[in-house]
């Protein structure tokens, strides 16, 4: 049985780790899209939230089995809480997350998409500021999304490469990019 929320978790921030995208048979079962690297988050058991809409105050399930679809991204997970495929259904496009401090070690090089929204992007070369990391993409290659500051209205894609994002700095809040010709385009 999942435990209510304490004051702190009522108001701490989330990370979303995947999105309910179908009921799976009969018994409660759902499929969910998975938005984390972390396969642990939907194999081990343990408590989860859900919400609809981030507005919302995320509600409790006990995560009592998991296992990935082999080949995809999907996972098939069975709550405690939810016994029959109508509840099932009635979760479809909600939110599954973890409170934001319970992020999984990283390795050097590594980050959290979280960490890399609101970076300010700055030139290598020159160390002028370009922009803001506003928006993160997982298509085969990751991309940061960077709104310029010289065009607001337009966002660019940039491939979060080492080879163009030599530096991440998180603590100085900073990024920087190598602007090859029509990177920013």
């Amino acid at each position: 049985m999942a435990e209510p929320m304490t004051e702190q978790q009522k108001t701490e921030n989330w990370l979303e780790i995947g999105t309910i995208v179908a009921a799976q048979g009969i018994q409660g079962e759902v499929r969910v899209l998975s938005a984390s690297d972390f396969p642990a988050r939907f194999l081990t058991k343990g408590q989860r939230w859900i919400r609809k809409t981030p507005q919302e105050t995320p509600q409790p399930l006990t995560l009592k089995k998991g296992k990935q679809i082999p080949g995809k991204n999907l996972y098939i997970l069975r709550f405690t809480e939810i016994t029959d495929r109508n509840q099932a259904e009635a979760l479809v496009n909600y939110q599954l997350l973890v409170p934001a401090t319970d992020r999984l070690p990283l390795e050097p090089g590594e980050f959290h998409v979280t960490d890399l929204l609101g970076l300010i992007v700055y030139d290598h070369d020159n160390g002028d500021r370009l922009g803001i990391v506003t928006d993160f993409y997982s298509a085969g290659n990751d991309l940061l999304g960077i709104t310029l500051d010289k065009n607001p209205d337009k966002e660019v894609l940039v491939p979060f490469v080492e080879a163009i994002v030599p530096t991440v700095e998180l603590a100085e809040q900073r990024l920087e990019i190598k602007t090859i010709p029509g990177l920013l385009d």
